[in-house]
């Protein structure tokens, strides 16, 4: 039980929970404002070696100073939990915005450039998140994205945490050598981010299956239906970006999200300029020939 004062932070409600912990809102009375308190799983710290480990990395994720990245305040402990003070979001995450309906394409768009802005701030600072999906992007009611859970996926894989029915969720969005238990780095971020993209897109994830186990070997093995095969009207070059950022050699993706946002940004702006000319369903023979030339580019 979570007493109703910690700290200097009065308790209002619990807001969330999962594998990665609970989530109440909050009053800081000193500085009387709303903010959220997520408190770790008590496995996820148990020895001294991941605490201190985690905490590094929780202070790497605070020194992030940037719009679309969620602002860490503070990491406390009390009664042998861990706890981290972080700013309070009015508004949805993109795991409902995706449930609830479906997104126009210059809302994805923006919502990608977004996305991409706060990791490119977090890769520039060496850190990594490895577990970009829906439900860890959440939107303001001013539509500004703030990336949340910096840190976190790293400690829950050290730990082996089971995620209490969670896991599907976060294994459908492991790139391929996540999948294979590999090294990574800011490229795994990538391929994360194409498939939340992806599902943006098409409401479904590229990868699927009924259990875990068959989800990473779709990861490994399947090539994901174009998505302009999944809903009409997709343009061309977004299509084009998706399954880049989707190749399973991560030499064949993006190699920086700077990169990603140079044709995110000039995808925008041709869209922007050209009205809803890109916006037109391409016809069958349009989407054979975009599909050949993705294979023989060795993204397919």
């Amino acid at each position: 039980m979570i007493p109703k004062i910690i700290s200097h932070y009065k308790i209002v409600e619990q807001i969330g929970s999962g594998g990665m912990g609970v989530v109440y809102k909050a009053e800081d009375v000193k500085l009387k404002r709303p903010v959220a308190l997520k408190f770790l799983p008590p496995e996820m710290t148990r020895d001294a070696e991941s605490k201190a480990r985690f905490i590094r990395e929780a202070q790497a994720a605070s020194s992030l100073d940037h719009l679309n990245v969620c602002t860490i305040y503070e990491i406390d402990e009390t009664e042998d939990r861990i706890f981290i003070a972080m700013g309070f979001i009015e508004g949805k995450s993109l795991l409902e915005k995706i449930n609830e309906e479906r997104l126009k394409i210059k809302d994805i768009v923006d919502l990608a450039i977004q996305i991409a802005g706060g990791l490119q701030a977090a890769h520039e600072h060496g850190i990594v998140h490895r577990d970009i999906k829906p439900a860890n992007i959440l939107i303001t009611n001013d539509h500004v994205v703030k990336i949340v859970d910096f840190g976190l996926a790293k400690l829950s894989r050290q730990t082996k945490l089971t995620m209490n029915g969670t896991t599907l969720g976060t294994v459908a969005y492991m790139s391929p050598e996540q999948a294979r238990g590999e090294e990574v780095d800011q490229r795994t971020d990538i391929w994360s981010l194409g498939a939340v993209l992806y599902e943006m897109l098409t409401g479904q994830r590229p990868f699927q299956g009924e259990y875990d186990q068959a989800v990473l070997y779709s990861i490994i093995n399947d090539q994901p239906e174009p998505p302009s095969a999944l809903r009409s009207g997709v343009p061309p070059e977004l299509e084009r970006i998706v399954l880049k950022m989707l190749a399973k050699d991560p030499a064949k993706r993006y190699q920086s999200v700077n990169d990603l946002l140079v044709d995110l940004t000039n995808l925008k702006e041709s869209t922007e300029t050209k009205g809803t000319a890109d916006f037109k369903p391409a016809n069958n023979s349009q989407k054979k020939t975009f599909i050949k030339q993705l294979i023989y580019a060795g993204i397919f």
